[in-house]
């Protein structure tokens, strides 16, 4: 599958998108980890597409990508999160948009920093109808939560070493009372980056990554 350009706020911004086989999906935008849009990433996309999904992966790094943990915090910090909001809300345009996009209703799905960034560009862009947390994490301040139209469900291990449980809670508590009908699943014994089968942290578990894909792909089919 092709990487594209897709229009961000009169500029254009690089991405990755996903089609599925039979040419047309449902519309999901996906979030990369602070790694940047590297292969896994772009696998999800592939996953997602073979499950009837229409994917595209903003580039939010401009085609830089690390294996480095530090590195990957520096550039995770040094985010532009104004230029990062406009490749967001043009990727869900985008999608919306689409001639492979079944329905105008699109969903956002992000792991890590991309789980945080999901709930972010959900909050950013009104024709985001679902969202898919992964181990939110978000270290630019947070979004207005009231302004999320759509569902969100998240997903964390309780063994998080980045996002503990009481955290987590407090997160779901928060966007419940903002409005937002919001549910998190949590996965016992998983640690951050469970669903990352690079397993560059050393903490993926199959068998909650499995649980959490096919609850998402449940989800995400229902609400789009």
């Amino acid at each position: 599958m092709p990487d594209v350009t897709f229009p961000s706020n009169g500029s254009s911004a690089p991405g990755y998108l996903a089609i599925p086989p039979d040419g047309h999906g449902l519309p999901v935008v996906v979030l990369q980890e602070w790694w940047g849009l590297e292969q896994h990433i772009r696998d999800v996309c592939d996953r997602a597409a073979g499950n009837g999904f229409l994917a595209l992966a903003p580039d939010l790094y401009r085609g830089e990508t690390t294996t480095q943990p530090d590195e990957a915090e520096q550039k995770m910090m040094a985010m532009n999160m104004d230029q990062a909001e406009r490749d967001m809300r043009g990727a869900v345009d985008f999608l919306a948009e689409h001639e492979a996009a079944e329905g105008g209703r699109v969903a956002t799905l992000g792991f890590c920093l991309g789980g945080g960034l999901s709930v972010w560009a959900a909050a950013a862009n009104p024709k985001v109808a679902a969202t898919v947390t992964y181990y939110y994490l978000m270290p630019h301040g947070k979004p207005d939560f009231s302004a999320i139209q759509g569902p969100v469900l998240g997903h964390f291990g309780t063994a998080d070493e980045f996002v503990g449980v009481d955290d987590a809670r407090a997160l779901e508590r928060e966007i419940r009372e903002a409005g937002v009908e919001v549910e998190f699943e949590f996965y016992e014994g998983a640690g951050h980056a469970f669903f990352n089968d690079t397993d560059r942290l050393g903490t993926y578990d199959e068998d909650a990554a499995l649980r959490s894909w096919h609850r998402s792909a449940d989800f995400l089919r229902d609400q789009l």
